[in-house]
């Protein structure tokens, strides 16, 4: 038989126990909410927010006459919200601001023609390529700026986003980098047209569209320049694996069945951007 005092130890043991049992459950449940995803928090809020620049013909611009925004990859990630059952909210910002607000959390993807680089990768995750390219450059019209080659880029003037793997480019070849803070195709072009820079290196589907855009400036494509060839993905944080996933599945699906083909063909001149380009670079 018991004695009073070894009932007593039993149960304060067995009392111990239990509340070791209920600090367990309020612990587990704890972890569950310090555990929840970006992708869980984009379900329950049914909408995901893209940072775009707005002003980077012909993936991310507004109309002229409905001044609504669209582009290749505007409408490419509305498709996508369509599939994944969400709204998408733009906030239009710099493209030196976007992968700091990715890192930070303010945004959830960033659309911009953004290429997948060695770098970059390391830093975030990049969707299954959307669009493929190379670099082309846009030079004067009438004299080509005094540029035959890449070498020539030694000296001139290049304009562009600071932190954009075409400036890089740019800086490795020695050009003297001009920038702007997220100023239209219009203000790049024209500055090249009047002299007061020389280049702008750039994606060549994005560049044959802005040159087509203004035909009374004084530029077009180098027809001698080809390099670097390229791939863009839309770019989200490191830890969110989860929503990478959703999203890759999404843009597989509409690879796939050819969505992707239409809007590039809307936006580039019926050319086909999901498709690798053959080019021998120079």
């Amino acid at each position: 038989m018991y004695t009073y005092s070894t009932k007593n130890k039993i149960l304060m043991a067995n009392g111990a126990i239990a509340v070791a049992l209920l600090a367990g459950c309020g612990n587990e449940e704890s972890g569950t909410e310090e555990t929840k995803t970006a992708w869980d928090e984009i379900q329950e809020q049914g909408s995901m927010t893209v940072a775009t620049s707005g002003t980077l013909l012909a993936t991310s611009f507004r109309d002229e006459d409905s001044d609504e925004l669209t582009g290749f990859e505007v409408e490419v990630v509305r498709e996508l919200g369509e599939r994944l059952d969400l709204d998408i909210e733009f906030t239009e910002i710099g493209f030196d601001e976007m992968l700091t607000s990715v890192n930070t959390g303010q945004i959830d993807i960033a659309a911009n023609d953004i290429e997948i680089t060695e770098d970059r990768a390391e830093q975030f995750i990049f969707s299954t390529p959307i669009k493929h390219s190379y670099g082309t450059a846009v030079v004067r019209k009438d004299d080509l700026s005094g540029i035959a080659t890449m070498d020539d880029l030694a000296g001139k003037k290049a304009a562009g986003a600071s932190t954009s793997i075409y400036m890089e480019i740019a800086r490795d070849y020695g050009a003297e980098e001009v920038t702007y803070d997220n100023a239209t195709n219009e203000v790049y072009l024209r500055d090249v047209s009047i002299g007061r820079t020389d280049v702008i290196l750039n994606d060549y589907y994005l560049s044959t569209f802005g040159v087509a855009a203004f035909p009374e400036l004084n530029i077009t494509i180098h027809p001698d320049i080809k390099y670097a060839p390229s791939e863009v993905g839309l770019v989200m944080n490191k830890d969110n694996t989860k929503l990478a996933d959703n999203v890759n599945s999404a843009l597989e699906e509409m690879l796939e069945d050819g969505t992707i083909t239409g809007i590039s063909e809307e936006f580039f001149g019926g050319a086909d951007v999901s498709v690798k380009p053959d080019i021998e670079e120079n």
